[in-house]
């Protein structure tokens, strides 16, 4: 009875099974000469599953009547619904359509080649995608071509025919291609079709066609995100607290709101962008109306309007509080303020309800102070002590916002960092053109941006009070001179500005001034 009670599982542990799919037989075979099978019968090692194969499945040159995919057992089954060409080589890419049923291992870019004439097309497109964002070649990019005559297709929306994906070097390779011009495109998807229709996609392509007469090795297509050309508001809403959040498909130069209706309301907004300038949140003192009408500007010009509604007497949770500018382990920068931002704009503060202990000894006559250019951020200002415990309590109602809701009993206890914690890092930097400009960046191993100079001749950039740890540096070649790096264009086919990373990684060590060379390179060109 009780060995009639067991249930039968799968066997436990052993090493997990990272395998796709393997061909075993192909009828026709693969690679076959003088087709003329009105079906192909492919027979894998394993169950597989099938995956959109009319959006992955693509064949070169394309038919006019899509082929049917049929799967019996562990055998793919096409079924050609239409008439061949003579003397045609054809080519079934299967993208990402191909997998085994228990991992999901993908059999990526297996292809299936057959010819109706003597001789089946072999030459081949092989290069490198790189991603200039990060300086990292780009594995699982879409890189795709277009006989040159219908260069177009690309910009109409339709999915390329002949198409590979990139390996985890970036590399890639097109194959069984027919002589003549093409151009080339790469693209990292946010969505699998295979078609260049989001802002937050990155792309890349050659300005020149490729002629292909014989075997094109070498090809670098280097990704970059393209700022649209029409400004757009992405995304607009009323958050659970009552602030409106929008965000924007691109960077605007210097913004500024204007509330077009009610038109009453424009004089007690308090508007806040971000410091990329492609985000704002606006906060309004009042919230009895339904429908909000505002006006988006860039250096005083109009760029856009867009419309919020809500219930006229909708309720929204708040909750006052502030954070402040300590690092998670609750130190704060040597010769720093200390700054606290409250989550909404402040009305008023009362000062005898914010008290600081300097090792649990009460500090008297507290320098506090608004932020001139915040209205959400306060200012505490003090004469701090190494090997020193202090702590910063908020009584019940210390704080006021612009609604009238009060703040909750709250403390922060904080130390303050050595010195010796922190360095000066200065470069001297040669440039290789003093006719040209260049924007020379420090970025933490992260890749956040902490500091930009723009020079145009040899300098010395001091980095002073760095924290410890690991820098790059990255250089922008600024062409037009206009201080920022520009990206390109697909449609204009032109390129974004050149980005250089230093090779080597600086090491900042504690309470120590490090002076390093920067020979910023001569631009290489582009083809």
């Amino acid at each position: 009875m009780l060995w009639g009670c067991a249930s039968i599982q799968r066997p436990q542990g052993g090493p997990r099974d990272r395998t796709p799919p393997k061909l075993l037989k192909a009828l026709p075979a693969n690679k076959t000469r003088r087709f003329a099978a009105k079906q192909i019968q492919l027979d894998f090692d394993e169950y597989f599953k099938l995956s959109s194969p009319y959006t992955e499945i693509s064949v070169s040159p394309a038919f006019e009547k899509a082929p049917e995919y049929i799967t019996k057992g562990r055998s793919l089954v096409i079924k050609l619904n239409d008439t061949l060409a003579k003397n045609t080589t054809y080519v079934f890419n299967f993208g990402k359509a191909l997998a085994d049923v228990n991992e999901s291992n993908i059999l990526k870019n297996f292809t299936y080649v057959f010819s109706t004439g003597d001789q089946i097309d072999s030459l081949s497109i092989t290069g490198k995608v790189n991603n200039t964002l990060t300086a990292l070649p780009e594995k699982e990019a879409t890189v795709m071509i277009f006989p040159a005559s219908r260069d177009t297709a690309f910009f109409g929306k339709k999915k390329p025919a002949i198409y590979t994906t990139t390996d985890s070097s970036g590399n890639f390779a097109l194959n069984n291609l027919h002589e003549g011009e093409y151009t080339i495109y790469a693209l990292k998807e946010t969505s699998p079709d295979k078609i260049y229709n989001s802002d937050v996609e990155l792309i890349a392509f050659l300005k020149n066609t490729i002629n292909v007469k014989s075997d094109v090795t070498g090809i670098e297509l280097n990704l970059f995100k393209q700022v649209p050309d029409k400004f757009r508001v992405s995304s607009k809403r009323f958050d659970n607290d009552g602030k409106v959040s929008l965000i924007f498909n691109k960077p605007l130069m210097n913004p500024s709101i204007k509330v077009n209706s009610p038109a009453d309301f424009d004089t007690q907004k308090i508007v806040e962008f971000s410091k990329t300038r492609d985000s704002s949140t606006i906060f309004f003192r009042k919230m009895d109306f339904d429908e909000l009408k505002l006006q988006i500007n860039d250096d005083g010009k109009f760029v856009d309007t867009i419309t919020l509604r809500k219930g006229r007497n909708e309720s929204f949770k708040r909750n006052l509080s502030v954070a402040y500018n300590i690092n998670i382990d609750n130190k704060l920068r040597p010769g720093s303020d200390l700054i606290m931002t409250a989550n909404f704009p402040l009305e008023t503060y009362d000062i005898s309800k914010i008290k600081l202990l300097e090792d649990s000894v009460p500090v008297n006559n507290l320098a506090i102070t608004k932020d001139p250019n915040s209205s959400r951020k306060l200012i505490l200002k003090h004469r701090w002590k190494q090997a020193t415990r202090y702590e910063l309590s908020f009584a019940d109602e210390a704080l006021t916002d612009i609604y009238g809701d009060k703040n909750k009993e709250s403390n922060k206890r904080f130390l303050i960092d050595k010195p010796e914690n922190y360095g000066t890092l200065t470069l001297k930097v040669t440039v290789p053109d003093t006719s040209k400009f260049y924007i020379v960046e420090v970025l933490d191993t992260k890749k956040v941006v902490l500091q930009t100079d723009v020079i145009s001749k040899n300098s010395s950039i001091v980095y002073k009070n760095f924290f410890t740890g690991k820098y790059m540096v990255r250089v922008t070649y600024d062409n037009n001179k206009n201080r920022k790096a520009d990206s390109g264009n697909v449609r204009t086919k032109s390129y974004a500005e050149k980005l250089w990373y230093n090779d080597k990684e600086f090491t900042l060590r504690p309470n120590w001034e490090m002076e390093e060379a920067l020979v910023i390179p001569k631009e290489e060109s582009t083809p």
